[in-house]
């Protein structure tokens, strides 16, 4: 299991052991962590599970698919870091 760190906008942070295998919007979710909804479930839809991912773990993700590419356009406050 890893352990995650989910921020708020305000700056609150939640901690808690995601298990190998799920995604982090699925742990956020079941976690009831606020502000990340899930709305589609996990299919790529909808955008609500945008996270900022800091830059010492961007090399350890696999690659913006066109999927993902086209829903971060939706985002508002996407920025070169923004990660469904």
């Amino acid at each position: 299991m890893a352990k995650v760190t989910y921020v708020e906008n305000d700056g609150t942070e939640h901690t808690i052991e995601v298990q190998n295998g799920m995604s982090l919007m699925e742990a956020a979710v079941k976690q009831g962590i606020p502000g990340i909804d899930g709305d589609c479930g996990g299919a790529c839809a909808c955008a609500t599970c945008m996270v900022y991912v800091p830059d010492e773990w961007q090399g350890k993700l696999a690659g913006i698919e066109t999927m993902e590419e086209s829903m971060l356009d939706f985002c508002e406050r996407r920025e070169d870091n923004s990660r469904l």
